[in-house]
């Protein structure tokens, strides 16, 4: 099995960005014992006060796409669906570099 990154971006409704971070930081240690995650990071986007970017680096894209089965991780998606106003993703297959 190959390592699986992507690149996503959620676009917050007007003026909800802090509040969509603030409830997803507060559950990001339901990824701490996630199998299969590397590493899962939040970024506020400099240049647009609604956007939030994730990079995340797993083991597979299978361990990927069972995270997205874990009952935690639909509670939380569930709770912050009211706060976003879209989103997109860019799979990526990462080659290496520092901290590969």
């Amino acid at each position: 099995m190959s390592k699986f990154a992507m690149f996503g971006k959620l676009t917050a409704h007007e003026g909800k960005r802090e509040e969509l971070a603030e409830m997803m930081l507060a559950s990001s240690a339901t990824l701490n014992d996630m199998e299969g995650c590397i590493y899962y990071i939040l970024h506020a986007a400099e240049d647009d006060p609604n956007d939030l970017w994730i990079t995340e680096l797993w083991e597979s894209q299978e361990f990927h796409a069972a995270s997205l089965k874990n009952e935690k991780v639909l509670e939380l998606i569930g709770r912050c669906r009211h706060l976003i106003a879209g989103g997109s993703a860019v799979k990526v297959r990462p080659l290496g570099g520092k901290g590969f």
